[in-house]
């Protein structure tokens, strides 16, 4: 058997098929490609599956990718996000890119701004 029938193999075992879009990548690819993909959405790592799953839907929703924001929307509920945590995400998403627009339309000096979260931060963990 070779390393890419154990890969599509292994890949059916975790998840019960093979999608359709791992089978149109070049084998070599898939061989390579599986056990981080698998690691990091199946397996536990130093970041919590929910909490991966949660951040992966943030940079879905602000690079407007269907496949991903559906991907990680199943994943964190299957990870035991809830409704309350999925909105929260939506918004959070949104704050991000809402603000990187409004700094970056201002032209704001970045070492301005890392200065001021310096001071930000020294203020903050004083009170």
């Amino acid at each position: 058997m070779s390393d890419y029938d154990d890969t599509l193999n292994d890949i059916k075992a975790t998840m019960g098929i093979v999608p359709g879009f791992m089978q149109a990548l070049p084998e070599d690819v898939l061989v390579q490609d599986w056990p981080l993909f698998k690691k990091y959405t199946f397996e536990q790592s130093a970041i919590p599956g929910k909490y991966r799953e949660l951040a992966g839907l943030m940079v879905a929703a602000n690079i407007k990718c269907p496949y991903c924001e559906a991907f990680h929307t199943a994943t964190a509920t299957m990870n035991g996000a809830t409704q309350e945590e999925l909105s929260e995400i939506y918004f959070l998403a949104s704050l991000t890119s809402r603000w990187s627009a409004i700094i970056h339309a201002q032209a704001y000096d970045f070492e301005t701004f890392k200065d001021e979260l310096q001071q930000i931060g020294a203020y903050m963990q004083k009170r």
